[in-house]
């Protein structure tokens, strides 16, 4: 008997417990709940892209177990964190889980170019390329008499900025953030980061992965505080989140990664956004790096990270600290209502910061926009397809509010450029 079919399970009747609500807040309930123990939640015939997503979803899972072992040795050792020149962290976590995807997809699917985030001339001129070469050794499916250091760090320079030209026409890449929310990382604990993964087939978005290996799934009482500073049974924490155009997002738990057990938990259950209606009634994340004031919606409404102070006039703002894939995380799952970014001149916004993201929720029942409601272009740098330039900045809702919040932002149009 197909697996797939023997082990589905469905129900009308259960509700999905938002753990970042009070009792001041609904629980909404979600119309289906599906949990498929299988290798993916959906059969081939489903999905067009199913083996790029089979192999996305291993690699990622590969790449959550380097960013656990680094990140318990990473206070240990001397000179494993840098700074690069936009004075953002770097560690060998990120060119490790570069090298690694790099290399597994490269072996798998040689036609397919990447877009990724980081360039070994950086890691050379730090003296790292030991330690990168050896992580990667450990993790990946080659064996160390299969690959050599030079091949090592020309997997990371193959997603790098100089390693392809795009033509302005529909392209077909893979996009890469091998660790985002670097800053998290950094804490230790279980501060949140994300491995996020995409694939963009002649111009469309059409897969996605997220791997989150601290994200707490079965806490159902608890704020989002809590989920981040617990320390309690590693274990249960992790999941990874995949999406496929037309078949929907959807999570499984990662394996014990620190207890070494290779096999992942292989049920899945899919993934719908919350069922706020009113805006009032939403739970929003924000840029560490901006505050509610900036945003055009603070006009008409204030904001609190109290949930028993929100009211009509006063949003409740999820005190997050983590990188932008990971609110797209929380708004997919259902945690959260709306991530919303302004876009600044200062500060570039890159595709890999959001690509798997718009999938994830985009498949999960939301929506994804810039300020004035338009498609996020992932082609407009037509040449690298590294850089976005949405207007006024990005939107992320449960598709319910979106239209209710592009219409606060349009009230103050001198926002929208």
């Amino acid at each position: 008997m197909d697996l797939r079919l023997s082990t589905f399970r469905f129900s009308r009747s259960l509700t999905t417990v938002n753990p970042l609500s009070s009792s001041k807040f609904r629980h909404y309930p979600s119309s289906k709940l599906f949990t498929v123990r299988s290798s993916l939640p959906f059969s081939p015939q489903q999905a067009k892209h199913y083996k790029e997503l089979e192999a996305a979803v291993n690699v990622v899972q590969r790449a959550c177990r380097i960013c656990v072992d680094v990140q318990k040795s990473l206070f240990s050792d001397d000179g494993g964190v840098l700074e690069k020149n936009d004075n953002s962290p770097v560690t060998i976590a990120d060119f490790s889980v570069q090298a690694l995807i790099s290399l597994e997809l490269k072996r798998d699917f040689p036609w397919i170019p990447l877009v990724a985030e980081e360039d070994s001339a950086f890691l050379r001129s730090n003296n790292l390329a030991d330690a990168v070469v050896n992580v990667v050794k450990d993790n990946t499916s080659f064996t160390s008499e299969q690959l050599t250091d030079d091949e090592v760090l020309e997997a990371i320079d193959r997603g790098a900025s100089n390693a392809i030209s795009f033509e302005a026409k529909p392209a077909t890449y893979w996009v890469l953030d091998p660790i985002d929310g670097t800053r998290g990382f950094l804490k230790g604990g279980n501060a949140l980061y994300v491995v996020g993964l995409a694939l963009i087939v002649e111009g469309e978005m059409v897969l996605g992965v997220m791997g989150c290996p601290n994200w707490k799934e079965d806490s159902l009482n608890e704020s989002l505080t809590d989920v981040q500073e617990c320390q309690g049974n590693e274990s249960s924490l992790g999941i990874i989140m995949a999406a496929h155009v037309g078949c929907g997002t959807w999570t499984v738990r990662l394996p014990n990664l620190l207890g070494g057990l290779q096999n992942m938990d292989s049920f899945w259950e899919r993934c719908f956004v919350d069922g706020s209606s009113l805006v009032h009634e939403g739970r929003f994340c924000i840029p560490e790096s901006q505050t509610w004031d900036s945003f055009p919606l603070s006009d008409s409404l204030s904001a609190t990270t109290n949930p028993t102070n929100a009211g009509d006039k006063q949003i409740l703002l999820l005190p997050m600290c983590c990188g932008s894939l990971c609110k797209y995380l929380t708004v997919a799952s259902g945690r959260a209502s709306v991530f919303i970014v302004r876009a600044r001149a200062e500060r570039i916004m890159k595709a890999w910061d959001h690509a798997v993201g718009m999938i994830c929720v985009h498949e999960a029942g939301g929506k994804v926009t810039d300020w004035r409601g338009r498609k996020i272009d992932l082609a407009a740098d037509e040449m690298a397809r590294r850089i976005i330039s949405p207007s006024g900045g990005v939107l992320v809702t449960n598709g319910t509010l979106h239209g209710q919040i592009l219409d606060l932002i349009s009230l103050k149009s001198s926002v929208v450029s």
